[in-house]
């Protein structure tokens, strides 16, 4: 606490250099999270200088008399910078974009054909390929999947870009209609996710397991996790697709 009012009371630049000297393992451990699944030509470096960025904007803007949790509030800031240096750098070929927005719209099809979870080998026969082309083929673009619910919103509160979907701000009625409506439909959609989807999910973003993790519990690979994960994502992607469609149907 000497060290935040010495920094946002006093203007004091060395308690600043030590605030952030104190909080870079948090650097480390973001990164080495966001790493798992990552192409080869990303390096841990670049990552921590993302991370760094993140980390130092933190400390600039963080209002230590509020009560809040510093390490919760700077872990999205750092979460936030890695993600935002990846995307400019263009680190995710068009490609693999299009392979994975081919998927989501796959899942969002059958799924709402049959009204239940799809299989790989429904997936496979759908999109016209083998089942080891579809598991490469989420193996490839498990990278676009992070962050995908998880991208910080606002600066000093850890929520994420899903709470945005309905307007918290509009006193309108039909505003609480649709955040019902929301939560049925995310409800609905993680319940047609597989045992071992589910399980990946609730580890990874309640448990707070890196994938790696996840993998020595459920005893898989973490290549297979990935793919869990992935699928997870672009299932849950989906079902939140069917929900705006349907509220601008009904608009």
């Amino acid at each position: 606490m000497e060290l935040w009012r010495l920094w946002k009371e006093e203007g004091k630049v060395e308690a600043k250099k030590e605030l952030i000297e104190l909080f870079l393992p948090l650097v480390d451990f973001v990164s080495n999270r966001l790493a798992i699944g990552l192409p080869r030509n990303v390096s841990k470096e670049d990552l921590n200088s993302y991370g760094i960025l993140g980390l130092i904007d933190a400390v600039e803007k963080f209002d230590y008399l509020r009560g809040l949790q510093f390490e919760t509030y700077a872990s999205w800031r750092i979460r936030g910078a890695v993600i935002d240096g990846l995307r400019q750098g263009d680190w995710v070929p068009r490609s693999v974009r299009e392979k994975a927005k081919k998927v989501e719209d796959a899942y969002q099809k059958l799924e709402q054909q049959y009204l239940r979870s799809v299989s790989d080998e429904e997936m496979s026969v759908h999109l016209q390929i083998s089942i080891p082309e579809f598991q490469q083929m989420l193996q490839d673009i498990a990278v676009t999947t992070i962050g995908s619910f998880d991208d910080p919103i606002r600066d000093e509160e850890a929520e994420t870009r899903l709470s945005l979907l309905v307007d918290e701000r509009a006193a309108k009625p039909e505003d609480t209609v649709n955040e019902v409506f929301l939560k049925e439909m995310l409800a609905k959609s993680i319940e047609r996710l597989t045992e071992k989807e589910r399980t990946v999910v609730s580890l990874f973003y309640f448990e707070d397991l890196s994938l790696s993790e996840i993998a020595e519990v459920m005893s898989l690979s973490p290549s297979r996790i990935s793919q869990l994960h992935s699928k997870a994502i672009l299932r849950l992607r989906g079902g939140l697709s069917r929900f705006k469609l349907q509220l601008m149907q009904n608009s």
